[in-house]
Order: C-alpha cells, then sequence, then structure tokens
C-alpha cells in the first residue's frame, strides 16, 4: 500500500536546514515568514533574545476576510516592512520557513523590499 508522505514534515526538515545557518541579531534581525492553507504571517525576530520585534499577519481585525491570496501577502509584506522601519529596524535576514520562494511568499517579500526593507 502506498502511504504519501506528509508535506508539512518535509517542510519542516528544510526550515531546519535553514535555520542551522541562518539566525537574526540585534543590528540584522530575522524576517520569518509562516504560511497556512487560509492566511500569511510574518515576524521579525531577534533571536538572541529570542523575542519579536514586529509583525503583521493577514487574520489582523484591519484585514478582514482576505485571507492569505497573492494580494494580502503584499500588504503584509508592505505592512510590516512600514512597521519595521518605524521601530528603526532596516536591514532583516529573510526566513522563508521552509517554503519555497514562490507565490505568496514572494509576493511578501518582494513587497518588503519595495517599502524599505533590505536583504
Amino acid at each position: 500500500m502506498y502511504t504519501r508522505t506528509d508535506s508539512n514534515v518535509k517542510r519542516v526538515k528544510r526550515h531546519k536546514r535553514i535555520r542551522a545557518k541562518i539566525s537574526g541579531t540585534a543590528a540584522k534581525p530575522r524576517l520569518s515568514v509562516y504560511r497556512s492553507e487560509n492566511n500569511i504571517y510574518a515576524q521579525i525576530i531577534d533571536d538572541i533574545t529570542g523575542g519579536t520585534l514586529v509583525s503583521a499577519s493577514s487574520v489582523e481585525k484591519e484585514f478582514g476576510n482576505e485571507g492569505g491570496n497573492i494580494a494580502s501577502a503584499k500588504k503584509i509584506g508592505k505592512l510590516v516592512a512600514e512597521r519595521a522601519l518605524a521601530k528603526g529596524i532596516e536591514d532583516v535576514v529573510f526566513d522563508r520557513g521552509g517554503y519555497l520562494y514562490h507565490g505568496r511568499v514572494q509576493a511578501l517579500a518582494e513587497a518588503a523590499r519595495e517599502a524599505g526593507l533590505k536583504f
């Protein structure tokens, strides 16, 4: 009998491999992306202190029921960049979370770059 492998298990393995190589500092924090079926989340994290500096997600009240499509991913990227720049964060390390750099993840990253974040 054929058993299908869980794609999230593969993603978590890729994410662990990525996280072994990158980490965020106070000078250059990590922009982490999580993508669920219905929503998308972005956080800027300082790994040394273990704290979230800035966050934005499609479940916030101002987004309503837009969900996690490419248009809302662009809005999240722009919003997280604006919040980061307001706190004085310009340079970040991008953590795609084990997802392919394609679709919603790519849209979020490009919108964050256009809004002023450097990575």
